[in-house]
């Protein structure tokens, strides 16, 4: 069984980073707020795509 000091910088980094969204997701569900079952593993959207989405919704 390997230690953390075997897994590769990058591996660790996204092991915390979907920890870290997991938890965020919980927190919501405990605040009452409606969130997907599997929203913890989607994809975000990157910065551009998310500025044109809210762009054209304001020009709506």
């Amino acid at each position: 069984m390997g230690t953390l000091s075997n897994i590769s910088y990058e591996a660790k980094k996204a092991y915390f980073a979907r920890i870290r969204r997991k938890n965020y997701i919980a927190s919501l569900r405990l605040e009452g707020f409606d969130v997907r079952e599997h929203a913890a593993d989607e994809k975000l959207p990157s910065k551009a795509e998310a500025l044109a989405i809210h762009k054209c919704k304001a020009t709506a």
